[in-house]
């Protein structure tokens, strides 16, 4: 398994339904530079959200535009480089994300890309469920997710911490 701090606690933060980003009541975590990145930096992100359940898995960036899930719970572990990404919507908080952390997003939370280093590289993953869906903030996809989101299953593991891990305790219904 690949190297994680064993005192990484995640940031966490509960934003509000805006009216057109709808976000979770459980909350949004961020792990900092909990994630060993010094050899094979994708590779190792992917071992770790494998190695802990959480599949579907893709390399790339974070869209420049509003979006959410509404069908499931998202990781993104920051491999190389940096990003300003804002989280929760227009009125949510923009956060500095860097290469070792692990952004964990609930259904529903929205997240865009304000800025980023030229090298900046995200591995997302999911846990088991529904595959991934991508919505804007509009009234008619907000209306849709505030029924599919209560029917999103709370994942049995952490992506980073495994069963005992934050996530596990933290999300509640």
């Amino acid at each position: 398994m690949p190297v994680v701090r064993s005192d990484a606690d995640p940031l966490a933060l509960v934003f509000q339904d805006d009216g057109l980003v709808p976000n979770n009541p459980m909350p949004f975590l961020v792990y900092r530079g909990a994630v060993d990145v010094s050899k094979n930096p994708e590779a190792t992100i992917e071992q770790l959200f494998g190695g802990n359940g959480w599949g579907a898995m893709w390399r790339n960036g974070v869209y420049d535009f509003t979006h959410y899930h509404a069908t499931v719970h998202e990781a993104l572990g920051v491999a190389r480089g940096s990003a300003r990404v804002q989280f929760g919507g227009a009125h949510g908080r923009a956060l500095e994300i860097t290469a070792g952390d692990v952004a964990i997003l609930p259904a529903g939370t929205g997240h865009h890309c304000l800025a980023s280093s030229d090298d900046f590289s995200v591995v997302g993953a999911y846990p088991p469920g529904p595959p991934m869906d991508l919505q804007r903030p509009t009234p008619e996809s907000h209306a849709k997710a505030l029924t599919t989101i209560p029917q999103v299953a709370i994942p049995a593991t952490d992506p980073v911490m495994g069963k005992d891990g934050p996530l596990v305790r933290l999300w509640k219904r």
